[in-house]
């Protein structure tokens, strides 16, 4: 990540904050901390750009709050969203909101630094959002229809069994579509195969 974008960790949490501080002052990384989505949001327009790691639930807005008013007043922050167990209907929310990426706690530092390596190209290739919608198309376009059908049913945040009743299948055949799919996608996880999905509709 280039030395000049600053990374803003937005987490009520204070182990939380201290912890991600710590680590990317390791990998040298510019970061400033904020105990609230409100604390974040007064200072927003006036700071440098930079990726945001955005807590999905926190007290007073709560991450999707926080996201939607930056894309209200106009800051391209590119949003990482930070969730719990469980959160990942929240996390999928997100992603269709335009978050780049969403890490579930707890997460590896390979983790988090693939999804700010996802956040900086947000940031420096903007402007190649049509090529990547066009290359994502492409890349769904080898999916069975099936295989589509469970695609769409992870885009809307299902679990494989609701997946599976609506489909009228077992969970055990979307499991087989389910794998095929992030093979053909190339995707090494559930945010990977989103990214193809929501940028083939021009939103990545």
């Amino acid at each position: 990540m280039s030395q000049d974008h600053c990374i803003y960790i937005v987490d009520d949490d204070a182990s939380v904050r201290r912890s991600l501080k710590f680590l990317l002052d390791t990998e040298r990384l510019p970061s400033q901390a904020f105990e609230s989505g409100d604390d974040f949001l007064k200072e927003a327009g006036s700071l440098t750009p930079g990726c945001v790691l955005l807590d999905i639930r926190m007290p007073g807005r709560d991450g999707l709050e926080v996201q939607s008013v930056l894309k209200e007043r106009g800051l391209a922050f590119p949003v990482i969203v930070v969730t719990g167990h469980g959160d990942i209907g929240l996390a999928v929310r997100a992603m269709k909101a335009g978050a780049v990426d969403f890490l579930e706690k707890p997460y590896r530092r390979e983790d988090l630094l693939d999804a700010l390596m996802h956040g900086r190209n947000r940031l420096e290739d903007g402007e190649q959002v049509k090529q990547k919608a066009t290359e994502a198309r492409l890349r769904l376009n080898a999916l069975t229809p099936r295989e589509r059908e469970v695609m769409d049913g992870l885009a809307n945040g299902h679990p494989n069994k609701t997946i599976a009743f609506d489909l009228g299948i077992s969970a055990r055949t979307v499991e087989v579509h389910r794998a095929n799919l992030m093979e053909k996608l190339d995707a090494r996880s559930l945010a990977d195969a989103l990214r193809v999905a929501f940028a083939a509709q021009g939103s990545d």
